[in-house]
């Protein structure tokens, strides 16, 4: 195991530079300095490099190995993408540089809107929110100041949200102001036609629906929930998470979306996870363009400029124009894949979801017997007196992330497993056989799973506890020293 950078006591006679203490009573002004010595370690140059370095290789990460977290779309980014991110005449401009500084980058913006307006079939389009939660808050305010313009004396305080939702779908509609009310689903997994039509009423400002849903499943009533909808004098809601199966099949504008989020940072080329970068781009139809945020970009001739006259706008939810880098990854990403690239991206995914559900459907039940999109769900045996979380803990031994554990809240003990389409069958077999060995292990050697992982740098801790009691710095008594 290695050390903690403060268990050093390490000095190099090779390289020792100046006195840090010293120099810094010299530079820095008495009443700056702090009033006691800071608890720092005491290490050798090279022994900070060699310890970090130890611990790099102590990560694990979708360069390293397979990530099949349902729901999160943990995909491998290619490199370029970042490489031309890092460019300086991109990475190195100013948000407040004039606009005829900022032409290349202007346009870049407005060519990724009309990309994505054409996969998604979406008129309006903003890439100003910072994440995908943050598009879902933008896309409920663009509602709202909708049925404050033309449905002024309507009391519509109500946001449908289907008990297969993303958390962050209800709480973006409370965050807004509006009551959330759920949705059941049906045994096939789709939203319940009946208890939708039992919760709509003039009360509902929209339906909040992700397609294909947490469940891995397309709903395959998605016309009748539109119409229903509709009929109702609401909106439809898409959240876009999942996206990323529809590619080059569906546009969701024409399933009768209105509004729909994009996650950029999980369907169009950035690193995933960590707490950001994310981009949570917004696509609409032509009735609500006048609310989308301004600026947005204007193209006249050959010149793009920033329009802040949108009188209708809900007005600007992001400082400058959004995480811009993270625009342009996506904008590599199109440019590289093409329309028969992109077109690829949602079949393989659909194909490698299927084939892996395939391989493991005669070791876990599956409460939604269907042909899946890009994720799927299954579960222990009821008779395996081992947990879900026993089985992800036991993956960690055989080398493989877990997958997304107790998710969709509906499925107990659910497992929600994603490949994406950028995992290779031998490693999806690996993954395969990987728990099928522990679905046996679960059976004879419950014990082994519940005292798992036993191969990793660190064991089993208390995760409750972790949540509840986090310690982000390193603390020790000075007497102690």
């Amino acid at each position: 195991m290695e050390k903690l950078i403060f268990e050093y006591h390490s000095q190099s006679t090779a390289y020792v530079p100046g006195s840090e203490t010293a120099a810094r009573k010299k530079y820095i002004p008495a009443e700056y300095l702090a009033a006691e010595e800071l608890v720092l370690p005491q290490a050798a140059e090279q022994d900070v490099i060699r310890h970090f370095t130890a611990l790099s290789r102590l990560n694990f990460s979708v360069d390293t190995g397979f990530y099949p977290l349902g729901s999160c779309t943990m995909k491998y980014n290619p490199k370029v993408n970042e490489s031309v991110a890092d460019l300086d005449g991109l990475a190195g401009i100013h948000p407040y540089a004039p606009e005829d500084c900022v032409q290349g980058a202007l346009a870049l913006i407005y060519e990724l809107e009309g990309f994505l307006k054409e996969v998604s079939g979406f008129a309006g389009m903003t890439l100003q929110p910072a994440a995908g939660a943050h598009g879902e808050i933008t896309g409920i305010l663009l509602i709202k100041a909708y049925h404050q313009q033309h449905h002024p004396e309507q009391k519509r305080t109500v946001i449908l949200v289907p008990d297969t939702a993303h958390g962050t779908n209800p709480a973006s509609a409370a965050l807004a102001g509006y009551q959330v009310r759920q949705v059941k689903s049906d045994s096939q997994g789709d939203i319940d036609l009946e208890d939708l039509r039992q919760n709509l009423g003039p009360d509902v400002a929209a339906l909040m629906l992700t397609n294909p849903n947490t469940l891995g499943l397309f709903e395959k009533n998605i016309l009748e929930v539109s119409r229903l909808v509709h009929d109702n004098g609401a909106l439809l809601y898409g959240d876009g998470a999942n996206f990323n199966a529809l590619l080059g099949l569906v546009k969701p504008a024409e399933l009768g979306f209105d509004i729909m989020h994009f996650n950029l940072h999980k369907t169009f080329s950035t690193p995933h996870g960590g707490g950001g970068p994310g981009a949570g781009a917004v696509g609409t139809n032509n009735e609500l363009i006048p609310f989308l945020p301004i600026p947005r970009v204007n193209k006249k001739g050959n010149k793009y400029s920033w329009d802040y006259q949108q009188k209708d706008s809900i007005g600007k939810v992001r400082s400058c124009y959004g995480n811009f880098l993270i625009a342009v990854r996506a904008y590599a990403y199109f440019l590289a894949l093409g329309a028969e690239g992109i077109a690829k991206v949602g079949r393989q995914s659909i194909l490698n979801a299927n084939y892996l559900m395939h391989k493991l459907e005669n070791y876990f039940p599956r409460p939604y017997p269907r042909l899946c999109m890009h994720e799927f769900v299954m579960t222990p045996h009821h008779d395996w007196e081992v947990s879900t979380l026993d089985i992800a803990k036991r993956i960690i031994d055989y080398g493989f992330h877990p997958p997304t554990i107790y998710f969709p809240l509906i499925v107990h003990e659910a497992m929600m497993i994603e490949p994406t389409e950028t995992e290779t069958k031998e490693t999806m077999d690996a993954f395969a056989a990987a728990l099928v060995r522990i679905a046996a292990e679960a059976s004879r050697e419950p014990e082994l799973l519940k005292k798992a992982p036993q191969n990793s740098p660190v064991g089993r801790i208390d995760e409750a506890r972790a949540g509840r009691q986090l310690i982000l710095k390193y603390e020790k008594r000075r007497d102690a020293r």
